[in-house]
């Protein structure tokens, strides 16, 4: 049964197929523990930062390192060793055994006490700081608990701190504070006021005490942890306040949190804020049923103040589990690592909180991949055991083992990245299950580029069974990423067996265009009429290879071949163009209506063909285009309109070429619109066309009205009226004579208002002279007479003198100027007099 259990997982746990992950991770304390406890058996253990110390059934201390080696070795007694206490520098031990023994010594010097007892040492608790000079103090725990400390000449000094309670089984030292537990339950001492602090009572009285031992822990120098039976306390210790205190002492403890759990307590330990509790269980055997002791169970709980919550709970295979009771077992825990040892009789396990590794092996174990790689990626860092390739790797085969083959692939970009021969080989893999198509679209095409044969593989793949794909593929790859002679000549072949197929023909053309064969590129795009012919032709200039392809690409997208040619008319000409559209008159239109929408001038010696083309196929656009046009011969428009009966045309041609009379007579005659006929005659202006146009109309009451209702403002009515024939009757002829009056009235206002407007800007310009002509003129020394050009004023000012000075600002001596005409004695500005003189004025002047 023993070998059968050295086997068995240490870290096997009730819940193994939960989805929640396991807190802790197991293993056993092998090395020099196996040896040990081959031929002895574990009673207790004490964990220190540094190492471990161990005692046996047989009375022997080891000092073990973390990896269970051992260190060192102590015969102690041939008994039972029931406790060993380190302080806190790993320099002294205090060990204490079966049979009364007492040793208190350093493990680095000769110091060293000695002693014997006429009953059993349960426990030993050394101080803290010990290996200080005046911390020489321990306590051991039988029937009395017994404070030694060493005093004058280096003697020990017992004292009783307490007795008469039973057996002291369990004592834990922090600071200045010790705990200890006996058959009535636990009290707490104050070193410094030697005083006892508090007395909590057990609950089950029931468990024999030595059976179901209490568990102590202090989880800091103020908090200590009780477990005895299935009850967890834990207590803090406080300061009291002054007005309190009276006879008390000077601390009290409070017990903040209090719960129970379903099985026996055989060890506790914090971990943060939370508690690990080894439990013994027992259980009722299926075959037997016989109750029988179960594998014992090591929880992290989350205490609350009248209850817990339980984080996760593990079932330990321990060796021997079977054959132990509760007392059997113990728990210690190392503070500055969170390790947490369990210590049966013929077995010690080590807890440890789970790091990431860890938590990636629990999710590839779970299958949970995707989160696993996420959760590398981030603790890429800390993370030694796992590899992000080594996990993305195996994600890939299991979604390649679920059919999830697009995923897969979708993957290999992300965690295969620019290692080729990577790539290489999941192409091969997803060759062999036949899901080429599948990673086809993920494939590098840039940093880094595979082997040629790869790709080539990958489109022969298409080329055998999806037309449509293969042609996507040569689209979005470059074309050197393959060798494209080889899928050339395979595109070939497929075409011999389907000519017609249109994708291979795409296609085909695509990759001459890769390999630079435009040419044959060009004649499969025009065969196919692809949209691709005209991108092609610009791209690569091959306008050399469509002068006689015109037709062709006109009849495939005459928009789009029209605006090519133009724009590159020094490449093809527009001779050239209108020769290879001679026998395609309605192409020949269509590019000649665009070269003159473009350029007026540019195809002037094909404007004369252009009337007859607009004639034939765009007559909306004859007239515009006469009306546009200085290089068309109007005797050839003429008669071409005359032929096909234009009438619009024909009266435009007709009034360019000055014959107004015969358009009007056109317009009147053929079209019958007087409404135009009136426009026209306005357009032109003239009198003579007026007085047809009234003469026309005398005898058709129609006209009469047009006339009358549009003339107004440009002939006199009355002319028109007085030739009215009495007793004709002329349609709306009251409201015709009321829009006359209404015209006329409308054009004496506006001369009103224009006389308004002209009084009162002459009276404004008139008031802008008077301030002008009111305001003074500076005469000083810098100004000069404008006739002799010496200075106005006489540099001797005694002097008398005249100064003449006009509004001009011009200035003059007075005897500078000439003299008055006798016929007005008014006197002018000589220089601004020549100005203003007109043409002739000096002879009007003579005669006067």
């Amino acid at each position: 049964q023993e070998t059968r259990s050295n086997e068995e997982s240490t870290d096997e746990s009730e819940e193994d197929e939960s989805e929640e992950e396991p807190k802790l991770k197991y293993e056993r304390l092998s090395n020099g523990v196996t040896e040990i406890l081959q031929k002895d058996a574990a009673s207790c253990m004490t964990v220190h930062e540094k190492f471990l110390a161990l005692g046996t059934h047989y009375g022997k201390v080891y000092l073990l390192d973390v990896q269970g080696n051992i260190t060192q070795k102590f015969d102690v007694s041939p008994v039972k060793i029931n406790q060993i206490s380190l302080d806190e520098s790993g320099e002294h031990m205090g060990v204490c055994s079966e049979d009364g023994k007492v040793q208190v010594f350093g493990l680095y010097s000769a110091e060293e006490f000695h002693e014997t007892f006429d009953c059993p040492i349960k426990v030993v608790a050394v101080h803290p700081h010990f290996v200080r000079s005046h911390f020489k103090q321990f306590v051991t725990g039988g029937k009395k608990l017994l404070l030694y400390e060493r005093g004058w000449m280096n003697r020990w000094k017992p004292s009783v701190l307490h007795e008469g309670e039973g057996n002291i089984r369990n004592v834990k030292w922090r600071g200045h504070l010790i705990a200890w537990a006996n058959n009535m339950g636990v009290k707490i001492l104050d070193m410094i006021s030697k005083q006892r602090i508090t007395n909590v009572p057990r609950d089950d009285i029931s468990l024999r005490p030595d059976m179901y031992p209490c568990s102590l822990c202090w989880k800091d120098n103020l908090t200590l942890i009780i477990g005895w039976g299935n009850s967890v306390k834990i207590c803090s210790v406080k300061e009291r306040h002054a007005s309190e205190m009276r006879d008390l002492p000077n601390r009290y403890v409070e017990i903040v949190f209090q719960f129970d759990t379903e099985f026996y307590i055989s060890g506790l330990a914090p971990i943060c804020d939370q508690l690990v509790i080894l439990s013994y269980v027992k259980e009722i055997s299926e075959k037997t049923e016989v109750e029988c002791c179960a594998r014992p169970r090591l929880d992290i709980v989350q205490p609350l103040p009248e209850s817990c919550e339980e984080i996760s709970s593990d079932a330990l295979t321990v060796r021997g589990f079977q054959e132990n009771e509760c007392r059997d077992y113990h728990l210690e825990y190392s503070e500055g690592e969170s390790l947490f040892y369990i210590i049966s009789p013929r077995d010690v396990v080590v807890a440890k909180e789970r790091d990431q590794d860890d938590h990636i092996d629990w999710l590839l174990e779970k299958k949970k991949y995707e989160e696993a790689l996420m959760a590398a990626e981030i603790s890429q860092k800390t993370i030694k055991k796992h590899k992000i390739l080594d996990i993305g790797l195996a994600y890939i085969n299991h979604l390649v083992e679920k059919g999830e083959y697009d995923l897969a692939a979708r993957k290999c970009q992300k965690i295969l990245g620019k290692n080729t021969e990577l790539w290489e080989f999941e192409v091969y893999k997803f060759k062999e299950i036949g899901q080429l198509k599948a990673i086809s679209r993920y494939l590098p095409r840039r940093d880094p580029v595979l082997k040629p044969l790869i790709y080539e593989m990958v489109l022969h793949e298409f080329l055998e069974s999806d037309y449509e794909g293969f042609a996507t593929l040569i689209k979005e790859w470059p074309g050197d990423l393959y060798n494209n002679t080889i899928i050339v000549q395979a595109v070939v072949d497929h075409l011999k067996k389907d000519p017609q197929n249109r994708t291979l023909l795409r296609t085909l053309a695509e990759l001459y265009t890769y390999d630079q064969r435009y040419g044959r590129a060009l004649e499969i795009y025009l065969t196919l009429r692809h949209k691709d012919v005209f991108q092609l032709i610009h791209k690569h200039n091959l306008f050399s290879s469509i002068r006689d392809k015109i037709v062709l690409l006109m009849d495939f997208d005459s928009e789009k071949a029209v605006d090519m040619l133009l724009d590159n008319e020094d490449k093809i000409s527009i001779d050239r163009v209108v020769e290879e559209l001679e026998n395609r008159p309605e192409l020949q239109h269509m590019y000649l209506h665009k070269l003159f929408k473009r350029d007026h001038h540019k195809g002037q010696r094909y404007h004369e063909k252009q009337i007859s083309l607009y004639a034939e196929y765009d007559r909306p656009n004859l007239l515009p285009f006469l009306r546009d046009s200085t290089h068309c011969p109007l005797e050839k428009a003429l008669e071409i309109c005359q032929q096909r009966s234009f009438v619009e045309e024909t009266v435009y041609l007709l009034s360019r070429m000055g014959n107004s009379r015969s358009a009007l007579k056109m317009i009147m005659e053929e079209l019958q619109d007087v409404d135009k006929a009136i426009e026209f005659a306005k357009e032109q202006d003239d009198g003579e066309l007026w007085e047809d146009l009234i003469l026309y109309s005398i005898d058709k009451p129609p006209f009469i009205t047009g006339l009358l209702n549009n003339i107004g403002t440009h002939v006199d009515p009355i002319l028109l009226i007085h030739r009215i024939k009495e007793g004709m009757e002329i349609p709306n002829l009251r409201d015709s004579l009321v829009k006359i009056l209404q015209d006329y009235n409308l054009q004496i206002l506006l001369r009103e208002g224009c006389k308004k407007i002209l009084v009162a800007d002459s009276l404004s310009l008139l008031k802008k002279m008077h301030r002008t002509q009111m305001k003074g003129v500076l005469v000083d020394e810098e100004n000069i007479c404008e006739s002799c050009l010496s200075p106005i004023l006489p540099s001797d000012a005694s002097k008398s003198f005249n100064v003449v000075v006009f509004h001009c600002r011009h200035m003059f001596h007075k005897e500078c100027l000439p003299v008055p005409n006798t016929v007005s004695s008014a006197q002018f500005c000589n220089i601004c007099s020549a100005k203003h003189r007109g043409p002739g004025s000096a002879i009007l002047e003579m005669k006067k």
